[in-house]
């Protein structure tokens, strides 16, 4: 894996963790939206624990993972692939509720062959799985990818499970909320969301001639700097609403 969290971190690294947190367990808001909820958890994960890319699977209703959110395009094809081949450490970690660790060993390359293959064209070798799960209840699960082999140093992994962990609270906390809305519903809502933003994403992509990854850097920005929701306004996008030049000059 990639990096190890600072030993001294700065003050900004303590603000931005202990911000994270609280955003993470704040699922009270009135606009909340599972769409920068989860898009949060993903850029969070990797900025503070130094990590190369991360992506978010959660469970339907009959325990099948659906990926929810990625942050990068990279990452998104390779979960895509390991939940339609139904191999690697994210599936492995949401059928046992456990870390499950891939660290570009032989005999995890003869475990997930297909994964393994995938992992590398994508540039990734190594990935840790983190169940997000309260007791016995696993609704999904948060994957660390790193570029080198090797498993995460043990202040990554405790860092990891804690964003899952807090993550998970805010989750089921908005489900019951909801005046008690199935896991499932949430779940629709969540891909709804990755729907429009991917659309989204796309249409920028091609309006600025940027890649994937460039698009949503820019409507993520686009968003933050005018206080909209991310879902909202990749839905303006797609609806020829928004003002696509003025999202393409936003700062990323």
């Amino acid at each position: 894996m990639s990096t190890t969290p600072d030993t001294a971190p700065s003050t900004d690294r303590e603000q931005q963790l202990s911000r994270t947190f609280v955003q993470l367990a704040d699922t009270l808001v009135a606009d909340f939206d599972i769409g920068d909820f989860l898009t949060l958890l993903v850029e969070r994960s990797v900025d503070l624990l130094g990590v190369s890319a991360a992506c978010v699977i959660l469970l339907d209703e009959d325990g099948t993972p659906r990926v929810a959110a990625t942050s990068s395009q990279r990452t998104e094809l390779l979960e895509l692939f390991a939940v339609q081949t139904e191999s690697g450490p994210c599936i492995d970690c949401a059928r046992t509720g456990v870390p499950v660790l891939f660290a570009g060993l032989p005999a995890e390359t003869r475990r997930w062959p297909t994964f393994t293959a995938a992992a590398r064209e994508c540039g990734y070798r190594a990935a840790q799985a983190l169940p997000m799960r309260l007791r016995e209840q696993v609704i999904g699960v948060l994957t660390l990818f790193g570029t080198e082999p090797g498993g995460p140093a043990a202040g990554v992994l405790e860092l990891g499970q804690a964003l899952a962990g807090v993550a998970t609270i805010g989750l089921l906390q908005q489900r019951t909320i909801e005046q008690g809305d199935r896991l499932a519903g949430q779940l629709k809502t969540a891909l709804t969301s990755r729907v429009v933003i991917e659309q989204a994403k796309g249409v920028l992509a091609e309006r600025g001639s940027v890649s994937m990854d460039e698009a949503f850097s820019h409507l993520r920005a686009h968003a933050r700097s005018h206080h909209l929701r991310l879902t909202d306004l990749a839905r303006g996008v797609v609806e020829g609403t928004a003002d696509v030049a003025a999202i393409l000059a936003s700062d990323r």
